[in-house]
């Protein structure tokens, strides 16, 4: 707990160095390094500079046998070395995006092997054929689906508050039950995003310039609510003030060790709450998992490879099956350093628990979600110490 205490105050102390030197204007600026923090009086270690919050870190590191776990131990030698990686990135040192994926999110992936992709747009053509949409190209066929499937803008905040509803009903029954607990959709146009989680104010953001189909509005269902990053954090806020978790697991940290689990977890709400029904899901699922795994490969191409946005856009659209202007907008956090590496978390983070929880016997189920839920963990740590319990 001492540990924990530590780096919460330590982390606190890099946010303020952070926000003090990116004061410009945008959401995504104002977030800072911490964007939710779900205990109240973490005081920042007071740090002069990066190099402070560098020497302070290593000091840190210095003490991590004093770990009551080798869990903890390992948790929190990844945590505080994706923080050095911050560190160097803020301070402008040289560091490659290859070392921030590998050093802040935990990932070896820079690209997603072509392989992936070719079979999920297998899996994609095979939901069309099966919905009816066949005899053209890949593309045509998905266009012609989406043409019927996009749910009209003035009704998509109607059918989340349905489909939330419903993920909190199935996540009472199978997993937690919070049903005191809502996240109110509220609109929004020009945002860095699709949805966010505003868990302060238990709002849920939707970005409107967006299309949505009844698929992507029940993934994001769970994703932002139940059984993901609403009931993550609540089950973590509960944790820490229970003295059940150390203070660190009260910080949502952006890009860092963390990040990847933080959004492996939302993202696999839908299989927890066995909740894909049908070829439309099915497709739905298939989508999702591409675009996905395509942003990862934009975000190396850009950032890895030197190549500019205008080049890669027309690519990862024709190979997500998206319009210009909606890829375009989706990889616009692609030019937010803090951020550049992120998108990887989404489709580490999904692979990292799936491959786990698709191996987990039914009547455990509940000890994975407890293991998963009750823990700070990376990809890593996740797998290596699930097979030890």
């Amino acid at each position: 707990m001492e540990l924990g205490r530590q780096l919460a105050r330590l982390t606190a102390g890099i946010d303020g160095l952070y926000r003090a030197a990116n004061r410009g204007a945008g959401f995504l600026n104002a977030e800072g390094l911490i964007p939710v923090a779900m205990a109240a009086g973490i005081a920042p270690q007071p740090l002069r500079d990066y190099d402070e919050a560098e020497e302070a870190l290593i000091d840190f590191r210095s003490r991590l046998g004093d770990a009551e776990t080798a869990l903890r131990r390992d948790w929190l030698d990844e945590m505080s070395d994706s923080l050095l990686a911050l560190v160097a990135t803020f301070r402008g040192d040289p560091i490659s995006f290859g070392e921030r994926l590998e050093r802040q999110i935990r990932v070896p992936l820079k690209a997603v092997p072509q392989p992936i992709i070719d079979g999920l747009h297998s899996e994609i053509r095979s939901a069309l054929d099966e919905l009816g949409f066949r005899g053209g190209s890949l593309a045509e066929d998905h266009a012609r689906w989406a043409e019927g499937a996009v749910i009209p803008t003035d009704t998509v905040l109607a059918v989340i508050a349905d489909y939330q509803a419903e993920a909190r009903a199935r996540c009472a029954a199978r997993m937690f039950a919070f049903d005191d607990e809502w996240m109110m959709p509220v609109g929004c146009n020009a945002a860095p995003f699709s949805a966010y989680c505003d868990y302060p104010s238990r709002q849920m953001l939707l970005n409107l310039d967006f299309p949505y189909t009844a698929f992507s509005l029940k993934h994001l269902a769970t994703h932002e609510a139940f059984p993901g990053h609403l009931v993550h954090m609540k089950l973590r806020e509960i944790a820490v003030a229970e003295e059940r978790m150390p203070l660190e697991a009260a910080q949502v940290v952006t890009s860092s060790a963390s990040s990847a689990l933080y959004e492996g977890i939302a993202d696999n709400g839908l299989h927890f709450l066995d909740w894909i029904e049908g070829p439309e899901d099915r497709l739905g699922l298939a989508l999702q998992k591409l675009r996905s795994a395509l942003r990862c490969t934009a975000a190396w191409m850009h950032h890895g490879e030197g190549r500019p946005l205008d080049e890669i856009v027309p690519e990862i659209a024709a190979a997500s099956l998206q319009d210009l202007t909606t890829t375009r907008s989706r990889l616009a956090f692609l030019a937010h350093d803090l951020r550049a590496p992120f998108v990887h978390a989404y489709w580490c983070g999904y692979t990292a628990v799936n491959e786990i929880w698709t191996s987990v016997e039914t009547e455990r189920r509940r000890d994975f979600w407890a293991f998963l839920y009750g823990h700070m963990h990376t990809p890593r740590t996740l797998a290596r110490h699930w097979e030890r319990a």
